[in-house]
């Protein structure tokens, strides 16, 4: 018997244990209006939440970085042949360089990225890149002091119309007349300008543009952390560059301009000894060049100071020179000689009619005219004087003509002799030229060969540097970029935040929340508030769910004969379950509680109405003397006498005539508790209780005992020796669920027969009683009004009032 008591409890732990899906399901369905609009709140403030976040987008990039460690070897071959140079890389040191902070300050710096824009909005402001229809420029180096500034920019008509600067609390404002503008503050010099046409501004210009400007070192730091740079695989030297940002263009400009500084980074560093090399060269070219010039103006000199561009040729062009200038001089002494000749003739005063000789050689054409004019003068005159003589007048005036005829050859003459003079001066000039240079040739070309030499070597040299320059050019410009593209930058998509993965933390925490609080509220109910509570607890069984009503306000007994109502189905109920769990021949019915004010007297007085009604003969017994309750049931004194003056003494007092009829049934019969005795306890241990009961039994078809709160005092456990059947009442939002444990090991240990409870006082107000399953059997009354006057339902229905 004790190992099945132990399997019993074994079986009844692990039942009780286990959770009641279905129950707190149910009690979620009596909360559906609350879990429903904490699920709507959730969602609406899901919903203006998304809208005061900035969406952010990723941007990618395939990047492979020619690593001659896992690279090929193509590098090196033109190493080999003296095309490129190239420096020893390791894959995971160039991955750390694209993510340094000086290679994103270079980028931020190029971009302008320091800079952003912004126009307010409602719930966000609303980022603009390459957007604004005005440009705010400031220095890096007065951004990286001043830290942090914003520029609020105030339009107009579609124009700029005023700026306030903002920097650590102190403002300075300026009226815009026109662009570009200069605004210098105390903290830096703000330049406006107009965006570049070739940008689509954002249309229509909005009133208020804000500028934030933030050191460039911040803004590096911002785009370090929002970059992410790893190896595709572990066998391949392609990174991929995963930028974040709320503006997709931003980020695909701000990835190209990382590649190409990189690039550019990574060049300047390969070609550092190309890039010396070209300064020396360069430096020994202006040198060179210098020294050249040099040689070339002092050759230049010697050509200009000699008189002579090629020495050779020179010198026998002067040779050449000098016979022709010999020979002219020879003809020039000859047409002096004539002309000294025709001068003597005109002086001599013998020959002066006489015809000057002619054409005897002179050059002079003017002479020769004279000479012939003067010639034919004389001629007419000889002619005349055949036929006259010298007075004639026509031969004196022909005289006149010849003597004025023989001045203008004498002056021709002369001019001539002069003319002639001077050529011979000049002849003479050139020939002892010439004849000078045909002596100083030898020397002359000796000077220039030692500088025709000098210079030949300077401008060899000055070759070869330029050739130098040129082959170290095509080192420089043959360098492979150290990173190349393979994926260019394209936009991956809204990352943050997801609508979709929002909402549905919105709807479980507007799920979870209500359901979590109702569990830990169930969890933090430590007394007992529906039957599943009691179930969950105790094996024992439950012989009925008492309600409460209006009407125990008014009286303690609410069951009424030949009436249908709540109260009356509901201990009909609990009668019939008792008079099943009874075997033939028992009769004796014990009501107890754990303490006092859980309804053991109300409901077992009512219980004994129902079976009065019933037209069973009922004596109920207050066995509780140390406070008896029945009196204040039934209405009855407490001076009365009872069952304590029977237990007293047995022989002097008759049990029946203590029996009072009832006013409620004429089948109700009350033994009351009577006068409180000083010794309860054992009063009740007592054979003369054994007498009353079995005196009772054979006048009353029922016999229910109302006792003393076993949790309390030992009575009713020595009461419990002449019960057939223990009712425990235990009573909704008062009796405690620890209490149960007392009741459990009173059944395992046996101390109270047949031993069921009675769940007493359950309000269907509550929204946890308000669908109480317990009187589903009694739907069918639902329909005919039956909570109307009592504000309950049957069924599902309980608990609405009309």
């Amino acid at each position: 018997m004790a190992e099945e008591t132990k399997n019993y409890l074994l079986e009844e732990d692990n039942e009780t244990s286990s959770f009641d899906y279905k129950a707190f399901f149910i009690k979620l369905l009596m909360y559906w209006p609350w879990i429903l609009g904490c699920v709507a709140v959730f969602l609406i403030g899901a919903f203006f939440y998304l809208k005061t976040l900035t969406p952010l987008y990723t941007v990618s990039s395939s990047v492979l970085i020619k690593n001659e460690s896992k690279g090929g070897t193509s590098g090196a071959n033109l190493e080999d042949l003296g095309f490129v140079s190239t420096s020893t890389q390791s894959f995971d040191n160039e991955l750390e360089i694209l993510r340094s902070r000086t290679l994103i300050k270079k980028v931020v710096t190029a971009l302008d990225l320091y800079v952003s824009y912004s126009v307010p909005g409602q719930f966000r402001d609303t980022e603009l890149y390459k957007q604004s229809p005005v440009k705010v420029w400031v220095t890096p180096e007065e951004a990286e002091r001043m830290g942090y500034a914003q520029v609020k920019m105030s339009f107009r008509n579609q124009q700029l119309h005023e700026v306030l600067v903002e920097h650590e609390g102190q403002e300075w404002k300026k009226t815009v007349e026109s662009l570009p503008a200069v605004f210098s503050t105390p903290v830096g010099v703000f330049t406006f300008s107009v965006a570049d046409s070739t940008l689509q501004t954002i249309q229509p210009v909005p009133e208020v543009i804000q500028t934030t400007v933030v050191s460039p070192n911040a803004a590096a730091a911002s785009y370090r952390n929002r970059l992410a740079v790893s190896p595709s695989s572990k066998s391949t030297t392609i990174a991929q560059l995963t930028f974040t940002g709320s503006q997709v263009a931003r980020g695909v400009d701000f990835l190209n301009k990382l590649v190409e500084l990189y690039n550019e980074e990574g060049n300047n560093d390969k070609n550092e000894v190309a890039a010396k090399t070209a300064e020396f060269i360069d430096e020994r070219i202006r040198i060179i060049n210098k020294e050249l010039g040099t040689t070339e103006s002092q050759l230049a000199s010697f050509k200009q100071r000699a008189g002579v561009v090629d020495i050779a040729a020179d010198a026998t062009q002067a040779a050449g020179e000098q016979a022709s200038y010999e020979r002219a001089y020879a003809e020039n002494e000859v047409q002096i000689s004539l002309v000294n000749h025709l001068k003597n003739h005109i002086l001599n005063e013998s020959s002066q009619f006489e015809v000057i000789p002619a054409n005897i050689g002179l050059n002079n054409s003017d002479l020769n005219t004279v000479v012939q004019n003067y010639n034919q003068m004389l001629i007419e005159r000889k002619r005349l004087l055949r036929t006259s003589h010298e007075d004639n007048p026509a031969v004196q005036s022909l005289n006149a003509s010849i003597e004025v005829m023989r001045n203008s050859v004498m002056g021709a003459i002369q001019t001539a002799e002069k003319g002639l003079l001077i050529n011979r001066q000049a002849l003479q000039a050139q020939t002892r030229k010439y004849a000078g240079k045909v002596s100083d040739a030898p020397v002359q070309e000796k000077e220039y060969l030692s500088m025709s030499r000098q210079q030949e070597i300077q401008a060899n040299l000055y070759l070869m540097l330029l050739q130098k320059r040129e082959e170290n050019n095509i080192t420089l410009a043959s360098t492979a970029n150290n990173a190349r593209v393979i994926d260019e930058p394209l936009a991956g998509g809204q990352i943050f935040p997801t609508p979709s993965q929002t909402y549905m933390i919105a709807l479980v925490l507007g799920l979870g929340l209500p359901v979590g609080l109702i569990f830990l509220w169930g969890l933090l109910q430590f007394k007992i508030q529906t039957r599943g509570d009691v179930e969950k607890i105790t094996h024992l069984p439950i012989v009925g769910d008492i309600p409460l009503t209006p009407e125990t306000a008014e009286s303690a007994i609410v069951v009424r004969e030949n009436r249908n109502e709540l109260m009356e189905e509901v201990f009909r109920s609990v009668r019939t379950n008792i008079q099943y769990m009874l075997q033939d021949g028992q009769k004796v019915i014990l009501f107890t509680s754990t303490t006092s004010g859980e309804g053991k007297s109300f409901n077992a007085g009512n219980l004994a109405c129902s079976f009065a009604f019933m037209g069973k003969k009922v004596v109920i017994v207050g066995l509780d003397i140390r406070k008896p309750g029945l009196n204040k049931v039934f209405h009855l004194s407490h001076k009365e006498a009872g069952i304590s003056q029977y237990l007293s003494a047995p022989e002097h007092t008759d049990l029946l005539s203590l029996c009072q009829a009832s006013t409620v049934s004429p089948n109700l019969y009350i033994l009351p508790g009577g006068t409180i005795p000083p010794n309860p306890t054992e009063l009740v241990a007592r054979q003369a209780l054994d007498d009353a009961i079995q005196q009772l039994k054979a006048h009353f078809d029922y016999v229910i005992l109302d006792t003393a709160p076993i949790g309390m005092v030992t009575d009713t456990q020595l009461i419990a020796r002449v019960a057939d059947l223990s009712v425990y009442v235990c009573r909704s939002n008062y009796t405690a669920k620890s209490e149960f444990k007392l009741i459990n090991e009173l059944q395992q240990d046996g101390k109270l027969p047949h031993l069921c409870v009675l769940i007493n006082g359950i309000d269907m107000n509550k929204r946890e009683t308000g669908s109480y399953y317990g009187y589903g059997k009694y739907g069918k009354y639902g329909h005919y009004g039956y909570g109307k006057k009592y504000g309950y339902g049957y069924g599902y229905g309980y608990g609405q009032k009309k």
